[in-house]
This record gives structure tokens, sequence and C-alpha cells, in this order.
């Protein structure tokens, strides 16, 4: 095996394991940054902090609520991190071969220059973000469906308390309704209804959408 494959390998590896530690806290920003409740209940999330709205996921929606998206979130940082780690391997061993050579014919003294650490870099990175993009695409629009069926579930329930306070229904009629709504199942959202979605909003272009900044973003980020 290639020290290249190994090092790709190894950094999809990694990158799942890092990635299924912290989703929980993921999911729990998430949920923070894309769900609207009432203020008296959003002041007391952010009382009780972290550890105590984690307990509230796992009690409404189980363990399984805390990695919802998980497996296409997973396939998308294995993808990204592997691809990363295999290219820059194989530009390094190509920088590195290219110093030797020029050593070989009397100019340097065989090291790599930190203008080629640089390019190596920012070429993987680039073939990186261009290689996973269409993942990233996939993996946001999965996401953002379940948060977007799980808002209306909310709105429903808060329409339906209301509903109760106005009209004097009894505890177990407001159970009963609850219940049903509890009882509804999401619709199925899979991989393919993510491509055909974005296919048919913007053709093969859809997914690249956002290819340009996330380029000038892996410039900068190596810059610094």
């Amino acid at each position: 095996m290639s020290n290249a494959v190994a090092n790709g390998l190894a950094g999809a590896g990694g990158g799942m394991i890092a990635q299924i530690i912290t989703y929980p806290l993921q999911t729990v920003n998430t949920r923070q940054q894309t769900e609207r409740v009432a203020k008296k209940s959003l002041a007391n999330s952010k009382r009780l902090g972290t550890l105590v709205q984690i307990l509230q996921v796992i009690r409404s929606d189980g363990w399984g609520g805390l990695y919802s998206g998980l497996k296409p979130s997973l396939l998308g940082t294995a993808a990204s991190q592997g691809i990363y780690y295999y290219f820059y391997q194989v530009f390094k061993n190509k920088a590195e071969a290219i110093a030797v050579a020029r050593k070989a014919k009397g100019h340097g003294d065989g090291t790599v220059g930190m203008f080629s650490w640089l390019l190596v870099a920012a070429l993987a990175g680039s073939l990186n973000v261009l290689l996973t993009n269409p993942i990233w695409v996939l993996v946001t629009r999965m996401q953002t469906h379940t948060q977007a069926e799980r808002k209306i579930m909310e709105e429903r329930k808060e329409a339906l308390l209301k509903e109760a306070s106005e009209n004097c229904l009894t505890g177990s009629e407001l159970q009963v309704k609850l219940a049903e709504l509890d009882s509804i199942k999401p619709h199925p959202y899979g991989t393919w209804q993510a491509v055909n979605e974005v296919y048919s909003e913007a053709k093969i272009t859809g997914f690249w959408k956002g290819i340009v900044p996330t380029l000038i973003m892996v410039r900068f980020s190596i810059v610094e």
C-alpha cells in the first residue's frame, strides 16, 4: 500500500471517529440555529447549558435524535478527509522528488521550500473541494430537510396547544390530538431524493453551488 493511500485511509478514519464523538454537539448547535421556540423556552435553554439540551433531545427523540443525519455527514467527512490527505501526500512526494532532482543538478539543498509546501496544501485543498462539494451539497440538503420537518411538527404542536387554550379542550382530548401528531411519520427523504431536487433546480451546476467562495477560503486558510 502506498503512503498516499495509507494517509488517505488514516485521514478518513480519523475524521469519522471525530465526527461520531462530536456529532451530538453539532446536533444541539444546529437546533439552536434553525429552530424557533417560545422566548421563555429559549431563555431556559440558554441558562441550562449544552448538557441539559442534549438530555432534552434524548428525552424527546431518544438517543437516535443526537445522531440524526449522521450517515450522510459521515460520508462527507470520510470523503473529504480521505481525499485531502491522499492528494496532500501525492503532491508532497512530488515536491520532495523535484527538490532532490534539483539538488542533483546543483540547485538547492534538496529540501522543499515554504512556497512549495503552501502550493502542495493549496492543490490538495482545492482538489478536495472540487471532488467533495457535491457530497456536502447533498448532506446540507438532507439535514435541512430533516430540520424543516421537525420545525413543522413543532409549529403544529404549538398551534394545537393554542387551540386547546382558546377552546378549553379537556386534558384527554388534548392528549389524543398530541398522540395523533406524534404518530405522523416524516416523509422518507434519502440521497436520491436530494439528488433529484438539486438537479431539477439547477442541473449539474447545482452540485457545485458555493464552490468559488469555498475555494477562496481554502487559499486564505493556507496563508494563515
